[in-house]
């Protein structure tokens, strides 16, 4: 079977889009496994597939991480989502409405050629995270290796877990993330974000997300880690956050209203795989 895919990139977090409205697409764990791979495949920290809805959107979105596992959402993956389906001709729309396995989500193109995102309103909930708590509190304590490990929990469309440190170079991100992402509070394991407050409108972020391990920026990470710090006080409503792959600006006004991202979505390459 021949696959036409497109690389890009948000701030280095890297994926192969593949559009499955004009071409038959079908793939189990391990082709998304082969084609994720850096050294006999494509390489990519996510694949995403374009397709058809049958609900009131202009699109599905559909989300594979690394390992092959589907997820609710990508922050990154959804700027570059908008870019892929106008770029192809797919749609001539400015801003789209994209069905997620987490509700809906609605893409703008703006005149500078970035991308905000309307990527919703957060949710606190314990349960619809899912985190195991009796009730939701703004941080917790879990044990990691036998230490109490304090973080804030949220979802953007997906869990993520945040840890509030000092200096970002010194983050625990692969050993201790790779630990908080499969501990026994997280049914559906977790991203990990660990965040440096600079100031209230600037903040530093590295993220351990699940199935791909530490990639260079993270959309809903950086949503989810802007979203804790207003929550404690700590960050103003519209907030630079400093990614190892560059910068996105995240606004949040109050509680019940949509976090809007905005950013890059950069195309690399087109190309031909044969599975």
């Amino acid at each position: 079977m021949k696959l036409k895919f497109t690389k890009m990139h948000g701030l280095g977090n890297d994926f192969i889009v593949i559009d499955g409205i004009n071409q038959l697409v079908k793939l189990y764990r391990q082709q998304l496994r082969f084609l994720a791979d850096r050294h006999f495949g494509i390489g990519c920290d996510q694949i995403l597939i374009v397709e058809k809805t049958t609900n009131d959107a202009d699109f599905l979105y559909r989300i594979f991480n690394a390992d092959g596992s589907e997820v609710e959402q990508c922050g990154n993956g959804a700027r570059c989502f908008v870019r892929f389906v106008h770029d192809h001709g797919l749609t001539h729309k400015k801003e789209i409405r994209v069905e997620t396995l987490s509700g809906i989500i609605t893409p703008r193109l703006e005149i500078n050629n970035e991308v905000t995102v309307d990527m919703g309103i957060p949710e606190f909930d314990p349960v619809k995270i899912p985190f195991i708590a009796p009730k939701y509190v703004s941080t917790y304590v879990i044990d990691i290796l036998n230490k109490p490990v304090k973080i804030s929990v949220v979802s953007m469309g997906n869990p993520h877990a945040v840890r509030i440190i000092d200096d970002i170079n010194e983050a625990p991100v692969i050993n201790e993330g790779a630990l908080i992402e499969a501990h026994p509070h997280f049914p559906n394991r977790v991203n990990v974000g660990y965040m440096q407050v600079i100031r209230r409108d600037f903040i530093k972020l590295r993220v351990y997300e699940r199935g791909a391990g530490e990639t260079l920026a993270c959309g809903t990470g950086a949503c989810a880690a802007v979203v804790t710090g207003i929550n404690l006080g700590l960050l103003d409503t519209s907030v630079t956050v400093s990614t190892r792959g560059g910068n996105l600006t995240i606004k949040w006004s109050e509680k019940d209203s949509s976090v809007l991202m905005t950013g890059p979505a950069v195309t690399v390459f087109e190309g031909e795989i044969n599975l």
